[in-house]
């Protein structure tokens, strides 16, 4: 059997690095209520988007912005 390199059929010479590579995901483990998923999940149809993605996109705006939650325990 005869074994083909790669390199002899593609040239890799003037390829660049992903320009996004400093942006990509990690996933994680998190814990949300039942009622916080079902509002994301209807406003994500709504959107036509997945809801993970709009959760994301929520939680950048907040970071970005340095939204501050307040918290008033009764």
């Amino acid at each position: 059997m005869k074994v083909i390199d790669m390199r002899d059929h593609y040239d890799f010479s003037k390829s660049v690095k992903n320009p996004y590579a400093k942006k990509l995901k990690k996933q994680v483990t998190i814990r949300i209520d039942e009622d916080t998923i079902d509002y994301f999940k209807a406003l994500a149809e709504d959107k036509d988007m997945p809801y993970q993605s709009l959760i994301n996109l929520y939680l950048r705006d907040c970071a970005q912005s340095h939204k501050d939650l307040k918290i008033k325990w009764e």
